[in-house]
Parts: structure tokens; C-alpha cells; sequence
């Protein structure tokens, strides 16, 4: 995907198997377990290409976030710092060839970065 796009969106959620019925049920979401992916069922919208994953609910992880595609996570986060935001988490492997990290804009609101090899 192109720099930019908003790829997946997590939504912290206390209970997989309620969330998975309300959300399969209101929007057809394909609600799934992924191998290596532990307590993350990522769902798949009827388009198949909106996607994203339901998350433990958690006291730092209370409202749904979006993840952006970036070409390097490294020059976003020094752009994020440059123009008063900050780094959440870390840039950390998802894959052997993706990265991941959370940023916070000046305002306070949290998004996800994700960055693939090539």
C-alpha cells in the first residue's frame, strides 16, 4: 500500500467472543484466529481489503486506533517529534520483514505506524 493508507484499525474490546458476534453480526466482519497472532482475531470487512484486529481492552488501551503505512517509521517518528508529537511505542518486528509503532500527535490522540520490507 501506498505511504499514507490506512491499513487496519484495532479495537480494544473485553470479551473475543461477544465482540466477534456483535461485529460479524452488525457488519459481516470475517472474524478470525491467525497463527503466531495470540489473542488478536483480525477480522476482514466484506470488501476485502478493510481490515484490522480485536484487542485486549486495557488501562492504556481504551478506544480504537488506526494504523497508517508508512515507506520508513524512522523518518516518520522524526517528523512526529520535529512537529510536537511523541513516540508511545517503540518501533518493534511484527514480522521478519514489517515494523510496527504507536505515535501521539500534539493533541494526545494515538496512531498506529506499520512499515514493510521492499
Amino acid at each position: 500500500m501506498p505511504h499514507g493508507d490506512i491499513t487496519h484499525l484495532e479495537i480494544p474490546v473485553s470479551d473475543f467472543s461477544a465482540a466477534k458476534d456483535f461485529y460479524g453480526t452488525l457488519f459481516g466482519w470475517s472474524i478470525a484466529e491467525v497463527p503466531g497472532f495470540d489473542d488478536y482475531p483480525m477480522w476482514q470487512a466484506p470488501n476485502g481489503i478493510s481490515g484490522g484486529a480485536l484487542v485486549k481492552r486495557s488501562d492504556d488501551f481504551t478506544q480504537p486506533r488506526s494504523t497508517v503505512e508508512v515507506d520508513s517509521i524512522d523518518d516518520v517518528i522524526a517528523k512526529t517529534e520535529a512537529a510536537g508529537g511523541r513516540v508511545r511505542t517503540p518501533k518493534a518486528p511484527v514480522t521478519d520483514s514489517s515494523w510496527f509503532a504507536v505515535l501521539e500527535d500534539p493533541d494526545g490522540n494515538l496512531i498506529g505506524v506499520y512499515e514493510t520490507a521492499g
